[in-house]
């Protein structure tokens, strides 16, 4: 693992919160200690302009997106809101949405969880499932209510790694592994440009890459941030992430000096 001053910097975008009668930004620990465990530094943004965003990824070598308990507005997909009583997070999708589309532009490393999976692929123009559970032949992919952490982060189901892509060339030999399962919107229509990578049992579309984008990128509908340093899959991914953070840095910046 590089030494903390040499690591690169990795984009941790807050979601928006109300404590009280005060407005707060705020970041999950565990998404935090992923990206050091990816061996970077985790950088974590409030809510930004979009004037900012290329300010912001001027100072980056890749971005992590969150998962959070807020849906993406179904309006950026051309749908109502079908659950009232589920949260939104407008003022995240309203920085977030145009900062994946530059990422991707760039073809900066880019690592997404659930949520921030979700807002990838509507980003780039595909739509969601507002409450899969309620879609014919799809399971149920929620946690158990009001489960303990423990409980709702635990194996749920299996998923099947789509042959010939990022994520089966990060797991050789290993096709099927088992995952968690804490999420009740999910990918309906894929965007152009981004290539299944695993999927679940009922066949709903787990894992994803951006195959339009130059550089890495690896979008997981479940969380691989939960216990990552003991899971082996995640460890993987992780590495990898940090391996192409790494090298976008030492390719825009130059490598650190001995």
């Amino acid at each position: 693992m590089n030494a903390p001053a040499s690591r690169p910097i990795v984009l941790v975008p807050a979601c928006n919160r109300m404590l009280g009668e005060h407005p707060f930004h705020i970041a999950g620990k565990k998404y935090v200690d992923a990206v050091r465990l990816a061996g970077c530094t985790p950088l974590v943004v409030p809510a930004a302009e979009p004037a900012e965003i290329n300010a912001l990824l001027d100072l980056a070598d890749g971005v992590l997106l969150t998962g959070s308990p807020s849906n993406v507005h179904p309006s950026h997909f051309g749908e109502a809101v079908h659950n009232p009583a589920l949260p939104l997070d407008p003022a995240r999708d309203a920085w977030t949405l145009p900062l994946i589309r530059a990422v991707v532009a760039r073809g900066m490393p880019l690592f997404a969880i659930c949520r921030g999976t979700q807002e990838t692929n509507v980003a780039l123009g595909g739509s969601l499932h507002q409450a899969v559970q309620e879609v014919p032949g799809h399971d149920d992919h929620r946690a158990p209510e009001g489960a303990p952490a423990v409980v709702a982060y635990g194996p749920a189901h299996a998923v099947e790694v789509v042959p010939g892509g990022l994520l089966a060339g990060l797991l050789p030999g290993q096709p099927r592994f088992v995952v968690n399962s804490v999420h009740g919107q999910a990918v309906h229509r894929l965007a152009e440009g981004l290539r299944v990578e695993a999927r679940a049992p009922d066949g709903l579309i787990e894992a994803f890459s951006v195959a339009a984008s130059p550089g890495f990128s690896l979008c997981l509908q479940w969380h691989p941030e939960w216990q990552a340093a003991d899971n082996p899959v995640s460890r993987a991914m992780l590495d990898a992430f940090g391996r192409a953070c790494q090298q976008w840095r030492d390719r825009h910046r130059g490598p650190e000096p001995c």
